[in-house]
């Protein structure tokens, strides 16, 4: 399989949908850590933030493989 994936005959990357798939489990996840009260831990929000998202495309890039997904 190729790095692109065909939505009725638009080719998308592979990367741009695994892209789309960690934004909104990170924002899911930001969700829940603000009426968890995490954030009154945390410094520097933002940062945390960017790096939660890098965790979450990290995992779903590393799993995409066993959905058929070849990035």
């Amino acid at each position: 399989m190729n790095g692109e994936v065909s939505l009725n005959g638009i080719f998308v990357p592979t990367l741009l949908i695994l892209g789309v798939i960690a934004s909104i489990c990170t924002v899911v996840l930001m969700r829940l850590a603000d009426f968890a009260g995490f954030y009154r831990f945390v410094a520097y929000r933002a940062l945390v933030d960017l790096a939660l998202y890098v965790i979450v495309f990290g995992a779903i890039a590393f799993l995409a493989p066993q959905f058929g997904f070849a990035p």
